[in-house]
C-alpha cells in the first residue's frame, strides 16, 4: 500500500501548473494539517491498514516546504507503526523554501528521499516560468540534503519551453549531473486550461526532437529511463506502485486515493477541507477501465503488459505489434521499448 499526503501551499504560482494549490492562505496552515491527520486516521482504517503495510509514502504539492516539520510530526507519529522497515518516504521541495533546517527537521521525521522542483539550471527560464528560485539556490539544496545524510535525492527537468536549445538543455543536464542526485524526472512542457501559460499556448515548442535529445543525454549519463518521464540509478518505488496500479491513500485537498476497483476523491478548496476531511466522493471503475488503466501505464513504463490479461482479440492486435518490432515480449509479458508511443500502441491493442 502506497500513501500520498497533498499540501496545496505554494510561495509562487508556476505559469504552467494546473495542480489544486494556493498562493494567499498560509494562516490555515495548522488546521489543514489536523484535518490532513483526521482524513489519514479514517483511510488507515478503511483500507485495513495491518503493520509493515505502508510501502512508500510521498509528501507532494503544491511545495511541501512552505511547511514547518512541526507540523508534519503528528502525522509521522500517526504512520509510524504501519511504514516497513525500508519504506521509501519522499517529500517534494522548491529550492528557495527548503532550508537547511526544513530538511534536517524532515529528515529526523524519517524522510529518506527529496525530489527537488528545479526545472532549469538558466535564470532567464527560471524567471519565464515562474519559479521563486535561482540556480545557485537549487545548487545549493540539494547539496545540503546530501550533507544532511538523506539518501535517494531527485530532481525535476523541464524541455520544450519556447526557446529550449540543445545547448541549453545540455547545460541543465550537465549541471544535474554534476549533483549528488540518483533520479531525474524530465517533463515535456504541457499547456494546461486555467494556467497562465493557457492565453499563450505558443510559449510550447512542438520540437519531438527534443524529447529524444533530453532522454538519450540522461540515458548516455547512466540513468535509464524506468517510464515516459522518470530516469535513475535508483527507481522511486512510489511511481513504480501507481503504475502496477496498487492500492493507495490519497489524503489532503484535491488529492485522489484508489483501493481495489474505487477512486476516492476528498474535496478540494482548503476552507471546506479543513470543515470536513472526510467529505469525499467515490467513484467505482469497471473491470474495462481498469484494464485500459493498465495497458496505458504498462506500455509508457517498462513494467509492461501481462498477456494474460488481455482478451484474445487484443492479444492478436499485440502480437501484431510484436511482429512489426514495436513490441517486445517475455513468456508472460508485453514490453515497449520507445515510451514515446506508449499512447498509440495502447490505443491499437484496445482496438
Amino acid at each position: 500500500m502506497l500513501v500520498y499526503i497533498h499540501i496545496p501551499y505554494c510561495d509562487s504560482k508556476c505559469h504552467y501548473c494546473s495542480f489544486n494549490t494556493y498562493v494567499d492562505k498560509f494562516d490555515t496552515r495548522e488546521d489543514y494539517m489536523q484535518a490532513l491527520h483526521k482524513q489519514l486516521a479514517f483511510e488507515l482504517e478503511r483500507f485495513g491498514a495491518k503493520e509493515n503495510s505502508i510501502e512508500t509514502l510521498f509528501i507532494g504539492g503544491g511545495t511541501p516546504s512552505t511547511v514547518d516539520p512541526l507540523l508534519y510530526a503528528p502525522i509521522f507519529e500517526l504512520l509510524k507503526p504501519y511504514f516497513q522497515k525500508n519504506a521509501e518516504i519522499t517529500t517534494e521541495a522548491n529550492p528557495n523554501s527548503a532550508s537547511k533546517e526544513w530538511l534536517e527537521g524532515m529528515y529526523k521525521l524519517g524522510v529518506n528521499r527529496v525530489s527537488f522542483g528545479v526545472q532549469s539550471f538558466d535564470a532567464n527560464k527560471l524567471k519565464a516560468l515562474n519559479r521563486a528560485h535561482n540556480p545557485e539556490q537549487a545548487k545549493e539544496a540539494i547539496l545540503h540534503a546530501k550533507s544532511i545524510g538523506i539518501e535517494h535525492l531527485s530532481l525535476d527537468l523541464i524541455y520544450n519551453y519556447q526557446g529550449d536549445t540543445e545547448a541549453l538543455l545540455l547545460n541543465d543536464i550537465e549541471t544535474a549531473f554534476s549533483l549528488p542526485i540518483d533520479h531525474i524526472s524530465a517533463y515535456e512542457l504541457t499547456i494546461e486550461d486555467g494556467t497562465k501559460f493557457s492565453a499563450t499556448p505558443e510559449v510550447r515548442q512542438d520540437d519531438e526532437n527534443l524529447a529524444f535529445f533530453v532522454t538519450d543525454e540522461i540515458e548516455k549519463r547512466g540513468f535509464k529511463a524506468y517510464e515516459i518521464s522518470n530516469f535513475g540509478s535508483y527507481q522511486s518505488r512510489h511511481n513504480k506502485g501507481y503504475w502496477e496500479i496498487k492500492d493507495y491513500i490519497g489524503a489532503g485537498a484535491g488529492a485522489v486515493g484508489f483501493l481495489k476497483d474505487r477512486r476516492f476523491y476528498p474535496i478540494t478548496g482548503i476552507e471546506a477541507y479543513i470543515a470536513n476531511p472526510l467529505q469525499i466522493t467515490e467513484e467505482v471503475l469497471t473491470e474495462d477501465e481498469l484494464l485500459t488503466e493498465r495497458l496505458f501505464l504498462g506500455l509508457r513504463s517498462e513494467l509492461g503488459i501481462e498477456k494474460n490479461t488481455l482478451n484474445q482479440e487484443m492479444q492478436k492486435r499485440a502480437t501484431l505489434l510484436y511482429e512489426e518490432k514495436k513490441l517486445t515480449q517475455s513468456e508472460t509479458h508485453y514490453f515497449n521499448e520507445n515510451f514515446f508511443l506508449s499512447d498509440e500502441l495502447a490505443l491499437f491493442i484496445l482496438g
